[in-house]
């Protein structure tokens, strides 16, 4: 059937069936936030929605064509698996990787704004973004730039792990006290406001009325088109729940005969690249005493800082940009940083006895997050070996105590790069690095014909196409692509509300209707 045909069929999204639909899964929101052991999502929550949607449809009922499986592996805790057959054996199209759980949301820490204006930490504008009736997240309140804001607003320092402050004017309606709901569907004309709007029960609605549009048109596709809705995306504590378990099982092997479409990033544009992620904590044991007598004490801030100093200089140095960086056109090459910092506490007149350092290694799929973590391995060692070359900051700095034998030295596990305690002392200097769980980046097939037509179909619609890549992770879709997975990757929202934790607060219908007609062009054209 010529492609023309099909977007004529498919014709628009439907919106007060969209709607519908995704109020009902906004409501369960509170349900299915995942953040374990305190919050295990019920994902059967959002499927029974979905069942009600598509089984009118199926071949279950026999009222239409979907075949539909719903696969569990955990009580309350299930996926579906929803097929459209085509004509031609073999050739196959799908959208996974819309998941249906969400992050957390706390009623109390939302704000009604009518105005927002995003500023850098040194108060050059960069983007300004006009909102009714938006909720977001405050965490904390400041007046640091309450001279660039517009008359009677107030400034929010927004949680973001990006040097950016948010100005904004609260709703005059208000006052930014309204008792706004997250988990439930907020419509103020074209705008939806609610949690998982965007990441990614809107995600999940938007398949849900492409699957059933199809079973209702019937329409003659030679790909079989197939959407996989997942449990157990935001959150790793429990494995073998979502996608991972039906790779593991075989139920996802058909799809490596066509694109694999991972529905769940932003701007309604190709995301071709992603990074990896190696989250790391360094903990530094040092020797506790007073300020004034600093030659009987070892600093460990002093010690944290100037063992990171060596590990990051390493770093770069064997991991510099890559050449395909600019390929896929990352704005950042890969990155080891630290982005907290902790101590027990303490006087002022008091050299604390440790301290600890987190933050993570951010990595362009280009390079391996094995080869990563044993490459850290070595600097440890070296500085473990080496301890009395580190820079010291002042007369009396150090970090061996002779007169005391006390001396650190490290001991390596295989999972975690530790410099341990001193074999005769209880007293000893040490530096613990260990690291959570590591994700590899994702770097699309740009030959796949499921990117092109991606691209076209974008540009159709959108007006133009900007394929983007950026350092921050997508879990799970790097181990599809290792089994033999065309993978690539789209969504909507846009980008840096993402990264600002607005993502789930607002989105408009006209988005949505852009990207439905960017799914049903795919399918046209596949």
């Amino acid at each position: 059937m010529a492609s023309s045909v099909v977007k004529e069929t498919l014709g628009t999204l439907n919106k007060d069936s969209y709607v519908n639909l995704l109020s009902k899964l906004i409501g369960e929101s509170r349900y299915v936030q995942n953040n374990p052991p305190e919050l295990i999502p019920q994902e059967d929550r959002v499927v029974k929605h979905v069942l009600d949607a598509l089984l009118p449809l199926s071949t279950k009922t026999g009222g239409g064509p979907l075949v539909i499986n719903h696969i569990t592996y955990f009580t309350g805790r299930g996926n579906l698996i929803v097929e459209y057959p085509g004509t031609e054996p073999g050739k196959i199209l799908s959208f996974v990787g819309m998941h249906m759980d969400v992050v957390t949301a706390n009623p109390n820490e939302w704000v009604c704004l009518s105005f927002l204006m995003l500023f850098c930490a040194d108060s050059k504008r960069f983007y300004i973004n006009f909102i009714k009736a938006v909720h977001v997240s405050i965490v904390a309140i400041s007046s640091r730039c309450r001279s660039c804001a517009p008359i009677d607003t107030r400034s929010f320092l927004l949680k973001s792990w990006l040097p950016t402050i948010f100005i904004g004017r609260l709703c005059e309606k208000c006052d930014g006290k309204c008792e706004f709901d997250p988990f439930s569907l907020s419509i103020d004309g074209e705008k939806l406001c609610g949690r998982g709007t965007t990441d990614c029960l809107g995600h999940v609605a938007l398949v849900t009325e492409l699957m059933r549009k199809l079973g209702e048109t019937k329409l003659k596709l030679k790909s079989t088109v197939i959407a996989v809705f997942i449990a157990s995306e935001e959150n790793s504590a429990i494995t073998g729940v979502g996608v991972d378990a039906l790779v593991k099982d075989g139920l996802l092997n058909k799809l490596k005969g066509g694109p694999l479409y991972w529905i769940d990033t932003a701007d309604k544009q190709p995301c071709i690249g992603t990074g990896g992620m190696i989250p790391w904590k360094l903990h530094v044991t040092g020797k506790l005493f007073h300020s004034g007598l600093p030659h009987k004490a070892i600093n460990p801030l002093e010690l944290a800082m100037e063992a990171l100093k060596v590990i990051q200089t390493r770093f770069y140095k064997d991991f510099p940009p890559h050449p395909k960086e600019q390929v896929y056109g990352f704005e950042t090459p890969s990155t080891m940083k630290p982005t907290q910092w902790s101590y027990p506490g303490g006087g002022i007149n008091q050299i604390p006895g440790e301290c600890t350092v987190s933050g993570d290694v951010r990595l362009t799929p280009f390079y391996n997050v094995t080869d990563v973590m044993k490459r850290l391995q070595e600097y440890v060692d070296d500085i473990n070996e080496n301890i009395e070359k580190l820079d010291t900051r002042g007369p009396v700095s150090k970090y061996v105590l002779p007169d005391e034998n006390i001396r650190g030295r490290h001991v390596l596990s295989l999972r975690y790069l530790t410099l341990g305690r001193d074999d005769f002392r209880i007293l000893p200097l040490s530096l613990t690095l260990t690291f959570d769980e590591a994700t590899n980046g994702v770097a699309c097939n740009l030959d796949s014909r499921g990117f092109h037509v991606l691209c076209k179909a974008t540009e159709e619609v959108v007006g133009h196409v900007n394929p983007y890549s950026i350092t921050g992770t997508l879990p799970l879709i790097r181990e599809i692509q290792d089994e033999g997975f065309d993978v690539q990757t789209a969504g909507y929202a846009t980008e840096i509300l993402f990264y600002f934790g607005l993502v789930d607060t607002i989105n408009s219908l006209q988005t949505l209707q852009a990207v439905q007609k960017i799914k049903w062009a795919v399918v046209a054209a596949i």
